[in-house]
């Protein structure tokens, strides 16, 4: 009898590809990683399904879901078909003896996937179901953030290139989470200038729980300092309340170097866009600096744009507290070597 723990990594180790029945929006609010949404029923259809479920029982539920399943058969089979041909073309095609096997899962692991294998079955193709479905993946997320993690913060004020310091890192085989990359989000009002949409809070756990996964436990993770939210992402609880406690490390930087790596960052985007961001703060901002960033967008003043701004963002920096209480500074102003960066801070946390 395997454990949910390890029937999950059991799922997880079959190679094929991985489908995920459940309704559109089922699937937008969390899914597990690289899975492909092949609905069995559309939203509407599952609503339906729902509301007949509560007020006539099962057997009129399943009924009616039998009734959509009808229609839909031949297009279904041959999206699952063609998904199965497209996963042997990408992964090399498989010996006789080697199938890939093609992994389904629903919300709970019942009917939705399991009706769809028994379907597969029919033409004689190789599945596997996961027990307990989505509600079993979304367990081992949850409790993936409450194991004790060897995290390092790297804080800094706006323009001082942390999340280029964290790319180095990773492009050096640092265990690294850009928190701002999986939320699609910088965490500013400039933030999602030039992002994807975001995902949805839960899908973001989820990305998180796997970069968590493929880690070694003893070795430091590298994350950035955030506020508890980034964009409309919140980091989970438990895996932010180990960042406050973490050791950090503060990246000094002259403003010109500040400025300087904003004007790099902003000045591509579109006026309007910027224009946008500003107006969201520009409370914050009063009606003269407001004004004056406005003005010095349309004229394309990208050093006035950002000093308007550095001083608000300053401000909100002396209200973030994570990992301050096991603070070292290293100073990067002017330093422009990687390998000098990557040397000051392995000098500065022990590993």
């Amino acid at each position: 009898m395997y454990s949910k723990k390890e029937e999950l990594e059991k799922f997880r180790k079959f190679k094929g590809p991985l489908i995920d029945v459940r309704s559109p929006s089922e699937y937008y609010k969390g899914h597990l990683p690289n899975s492909k949404n092949i609905p069995l029923f559309d939203n509407e259809e599952r609503s339906i399904i729902g509301i007949i479920y509560k007020n006539y029982g099962r057997e009129k539920a399943v009924i009616k879901g039998l009734e959509f399943v009808a229609n839909k058969i031949e297009s279904l089979v041959k999206n699952l078909i063609e998904t199965l041909n497209y996963y042997k073309l990408n992964n090399n095609t498989p010996k006789k003896n080697e199938e890939p096997i093609i992994k389904i899962y629903c919300a709970r692991g019942g009917m939705r996937s399991s009706s769809v294998a028994w379907l597969l079955e029919k033409y004689n193709l190789n599945t596997i179901t996961l027990k307990e479905g989505y509600k079993s993946y979304r367990k081992w997320t949850l409790n993936s953030f409450n194991r004790n993690w060897e995290l390092v913060v790297i804080g800094g004020k706006t323009g001082t290139g942390k999340t280029k310091l964290l790319k180095l890192l990773h492009e050096n085989n640092y265990q690294i989470i850009d928190l701002e990359g999986l939320a699609c989000h910088r965490g500013s009002t400039f933030g999602s200038l030039g992002m994807k949409n975001q995902p949805s809070n839960e899908q973001f756990e989820n990305l998180i729980a796997e970069e968590l996964q493929s880690f070694k436990r003893n070795k430091k993770i590298f994350v950035e300092a955030e506020s508890a939210n980034i964009g409309k992402c919140k980091i989970p609880y438990e895996f932010f309340r180990q960042m406050k406690t973490a050791d950090r490390i503060e990246i000094i930087k002259s403003e010109s170097n500040r400025l300087e790596e904003l004007i790099k960052t902003y000045s591509i985007y579109k006026e309007e866009d910027l224009m946008d961001a500003v107006i969201r703060i520009k409370k914050r901002l009063g009606p003269q600096r407001t004004k004056f960033a406005l003005d010095s967008i349309k004229n394309k003043d990208w050093k006035s744009v950002c000093m308007s701004v550095l001083e608000y963002y300053d401000k909100c920096y002396d209200h973030e507290k994570i990992g301050k209480d096991n603070l070292k500074t290293i100073n990067l102003t002017d330093v422009f070597d990687d390998q000098i960066a990557l040397k000051l801070i392995k000098d500065t946390i022990k590993f």
